[in-house]
């Protein structure tokens, strides 16, 4: 590839929301500081949005309602992609990519679904494909795992990626409230949407452990590949029990590489206080990549918001003007391990179990045994009486009391402790399961709950 002689590079922008208005602004305010570093300016030649009239602050003569038309003029080098979502875009990027366009992007569902697309598309025409805002916002976490990591390897990645669970679950713990309460208030604020589904389902950071399993362990992984639970069932017992054991609780992505395959899930877990992560709170994000030489490695900052997503936008258009003046390309997704996923019921951890039973002789025996049964080995437990007694099921007259039973696990695999909890159910001396959470040492010893991690 040639370079271009130090000509403008031009730039066609899609989509000119609250990330998009703060890119325009930036390539205004900061015009001369990033033609010096990029060797050239960078010119926006065209803004493709639904309702112009909406754009005040955009000129008139750049804001157009023809985003395939934008995409298609002869002399866009860069397409900047902020408009979300799967169609149109998917089909305005692979036309972009096969013209040999530069693409930059945001749409972490986009990519989740149809990376492996888009990458193909970008080596067939030696055009570059940055992602870095799609992923934990203004935090530089891809371009480390692609480039200063390329020389070693990676075995875990995990940790906080969506900020408006991490806040909900940081008020849950901090005040006492239960979940609906912490989401009104994370509304209130501004943290979480009108539709919070996305995030409080897990739908969202389901879409980053995916793009960063990918990326870690050069295996196309998609969103459907990743197990997902989000936080509408976490209470706040779950929240006072985790403080009981010396942890709290985070949604944690985690991809791992076990035994030759991919694990990649999403779901709330308690982390002992002693793991930095556990003192991440509010919207703030923060991952750990442990490597096999560079060993753990923590990523932490705001992972959303207009200018701090902004940041990492520029920071990926600066890269793909700087080759397109010098007439190179940026590194290359590879899929070249293509490991297999593992599935959630073959995925190891720890869990904690609450129980509600009959506070009488013989309970802890029954339920140890089907524990035993089912190969969930136990690392402690402790039973509270309540001293409040139940009803018999026949004549409605007093019952024995209730207690509630807490146990631990060792590290045991998902589909035990699911079939575990299943036949639990079935005791005459279970009233119910009242709350399940996994226990995640994240690398580290868990050594306030009792046994290894």
């Amino acid at each position: 590839m040639v370079g271009n002689g130090g000509r403008p590079i031009s730039i066609a922008l899609l989509g000119c929301g609250v990330v998009g208005s703060q890119v325009v602004r930036l390539l205004t305010e900061q015009a001369d500081e990033l033609a010096a570093r990029v060797g050239a300016p960078l010119r926006l030649v065209g803004v493709a949005v639904r309702r112009p009239q909406r754009h005040p602050d955009v000129p008139a003569d750049l804001l157009t309602t023809d985003a395939a038309g934008l995409v298609s003029r002869d002399d866009v080098d860069v397409v900047v992609e902020l408009v979300g979502g799967i169609e149109p875009v998917r089909g305005l990027l692979l036309t972009a990519l096969k013209a040999g366009k530069s693409v930059v992007s945001a749409n972490k569902a986009l990519l989740a679904e149809d990376g492996a697309a888009l990458a193909a598309a970008a080596d067939e025409s030696g055009a570059d494909l940055y992602y870095e805002a799609s992923v934990a916002g203004a935090i530089p976490l891809l371009r480390p795992i692609q480039q200063s990591l390329a020389g070693d390897r990676i075995v875990r990645v995990a940790g906080i990626v969506n900020g408006t669970t991490n806040f909900i679950l940081s008020a849950m713990a901090s005040s006492g409230a239960n979940y609906t309460e912490a989401l009104e208030e994370a509304g209130r604020l501004g943290y979480a949407e009108a539709d919070p589904t996305a995030d409080v389902d897990g739908y969202d950071a389901a879409s980053k452990a995916a793009i960063l399993a990918s990326l870690a362990f050069h295996t196309r992984v998609t969103a459907d590949d990743v197990h997902r639970e989000g936080i509408r069932d976490v209470s706040a017992a779950d929240i006072a029990a985790a403080k009981a054991l010396g942890c709290t609780v985070k949604l944690l992505a985690i991809c791992e590489q076990v035994d030759g395959r991919v694990s990649a899930r999403v779901h709330p877990a308690m982390i002992p206080r002693s793991h930095p992560l556990a003192s991440v709170s509010g919207a703030y994000n923060a991952v750990f990549i442990e490597a096999a030489a560079a060993g753990q490695l923590m990523f932490y900052g705001q992972g959303a918001g207009g200018p701090q997503t902004a940041s990492a936008v520029l920071g990926d258009l600066v890269a793909a003007a700087r080759n397109r003046v010098i007439g190179g390309r940026g590194p290359r997704d590879t899929a070249h391990a293509a490991l297999p996923v593992l599935s959630m019921g073959e995925t190891h951890t720890r869990y904690h179990v609450a129980l509600d039973v009959n506070d009488r002789a013989g309970v802890l025996a029954q339920v140890a045994g089907v524990f035993a049964e089912h190969g969930v080995s136990i690392a402690t437990v402790r039973q509270e009486g309540r001293g409040e007694a139940g009803r018999d099921a026949d004549d409605g007259a007093p019952g024995p009391k209730d207690a509630t039973l807490v146990i631990v696990t060792h590290s045991a695999s998902d589909a035990a402790l699911a079939a575990t909890v299943q036949a639990l159910t079935g005791l005459d001396a279970v009233r119910g399961v009242a709350g399940v959470l996994r226990v995640e040492g994240l690398g580290r010893p868990v050594t306030d709950l009792g046994g290894g991690s």
